[in-house]
């Protein structure tokens, strides 16, 4: 289902259509088209799940296709800041770009952002352009931070005796960007399976807080990054969406709320507190909730 309701800014919740027609409040609290654009962005009609679907956990994706929902607008102004992004890279593209094309199979749907001559003047590249946070970005790119010794001891204080350690920052630690390798890989398959070939798979990585004080402690210099995606195993990529794809069309079939999303999907639980947009739905959010809403003792 798509989103019913907005969370206004006195957190009470009103129907979308409702709130387009005339706002409750005194004044809106943005503009009425920024949030005709927000309710369009939530309204998918899609009967497979989609690519980005099946990326997230399961439970949340049931929760969101059978119950109504509410978003926050002030919580999608980053996807709605992404989503001009996209518009303003396919706007206008010549012949030798295909741009927003939607691709099926058997299992799934989805949308690659562009594809063809969009990189070194080379044919046959993936692109796909997000909008992301420093600390995201920070670990697509690898960059870590460890303790190194100084040589020094603490010679007062409660450490006194103990060795000092200053931070000294990596730039060749692991790339956290399975889900984006999950999505362009499976990009990658559906294209060729419509005799395209792929010859590389890019990210460009829009940094939406570049030039604060935590992008720089972070070491994004930039606004914008490069990332370069790897193949996937097609039989492994197939498999995985298959499973996906069978727990989400079995819990629909039966009426039955799926496990809980796995820690990765869930975010170690802060997706679950303060990012999905199901957590009201979720009997595990609202217990995390409850157990953070408790006074310490």
């Amino acid at each position: 289902m798509p989103a019913a309701y907005f969370i206004c800014s006195d957190v009470k919740r009103t129907r979308i259509m409702t709130c387009l027609n005339k706002c409750r409040m005194r004044e809106r609290c943005m503009f009425l088209p920024t949030l005709r654009v927000i309710a369009a962005s939530s309204d998918r009609k899609l009967l497979k799940p989609s690519v980005t679907e099946l990326i997230a956990g399961t439970r949340e994706i049931y929760l969101k296709r059978t119950n109504e929902y509410a978003i926050d607008p002030f919580n999608t102004l980053f996807a709605l800041h992404g989503q001009a992004v996209h518009y303003m890279n396919y706007k206008k593209q010549g012949d030798n770009i295909l741009a927003e094309v939607r691709l099926e199979d058997d299992i799934t749907s989805g949308q690659f952002d562009m594809f063809g001559c969009v990189l070194n003047n080379e044919d046959s590249i993936l692109g796909d352009l997000k909008v992301t946070s420093s600390y995201k970005l920070m670990r697509a790119l690898g960059i870590y931070k460890k303790d190194v010794s100084t040589g020094e001891i603490y010679k007062s204080g409660l450490k006194k005796g103990q060795p000092k350690f200053k931070k000294q920052t990596c730039f060749n630690g692991v790339r956290h960007v399975m889900d984006w390798a999950l999505q362009l890989n499976y990009y990658r398959m559906l294209l060729e399976a419509n005799d395209y070939a792929v010859k590389d798979m890019v990210i460009q990585a829009l940094c939406r807080d570049f030039s604060t004080r935590a992008a720089t402690e972070r070491e994004i210099t930039r606004p914008l990054y490069l990332i370069k995606i790897n193949r996937i195993s097609n039989r492994w990529l197939k498999r995985y969406f298959q499973y996906k794809a069978g727990k989400l069309q079995q819990a629909l079939k039966n009426k039955q709320l799926p496990s809980v999303c796995t820690a990765k999907e869930r975010w170690y639980d802060r997706k679950c507190i303060g990012f999905c947009d199901a957590a009201s739905m979720c009997p595990y959010a609202k217990i995390l909730k409850q157990q953070q809403e408790q006074p310490a003792i």
